[in-house]
């Protein structure tokens, strides 16, 4: 199976990366604005994905399998495009002086697929976002992050 990874280390202790990551309100702030559920392991998580008029371009749920704080978050998608049911997304965290390193992985994709490169480089744009916001407060979540193509 086919599956995507990004590393970016974010000048920010652990704990905060942690929290973007593992709470509602912390995604919110780097993914997608529209972004509500409960992030508990066992609960689902909705985020919807709007154009800068307000119409709606996607949506997906997925459900938390883990949350290892400082350590690591892990999101199962169980609805949205065909591509991404039953994907994985997993963030694992560590240290290394004063980064937090963010290791991602976006696993169990069928297939390499023309959509997935797209998704690929949205997941860096928000991986960017990610950085943005813990390191100055303000991430780029849609709508409002960089636009890579006529598929956002």
């Amino acid at each position: 199976m086919a599956g995507i990874i990004h590393r970016v280390g974010i000048k920010a202790p652990l704990q905060e990366v942690y929290k973007a990551l593992s709470t509602v309100e912390g995604i919110a702030g780097w993914w997608t604005k529209d972004t509500s559920g409960i992030s508990q392991p066992g609960e689902t998580i909705v985020v919807r994905f709007v154009s800068p008029e307000g119409i709606e371009l996607g949506s997906m749920n997925m459900v938390v399998k883990a949350l290892a704080p400082g350590k690591k978050v892990h999101w199962n998608f169980t609805a949205g495009p065909e591509e991404w049911i039953g994907t994985d997304v997993i963030f694992d965290l560590h240290e290394e002086g004063e980064y937090t390193i963010v290791l991602f992985a976006h696993r169990n994709w069928k297939e390499e697929v023309e959509f997935m490169a797209h998704c690929s480089m949205k997941w860096g744009v928000f991986m960017l976002s990610l950085k943005e916001l813990v390191e100055t407060g303000k991430g780029k979540p849609s709508p409002d992050d960089i636009k890579i193509d006529n598929w956002n």
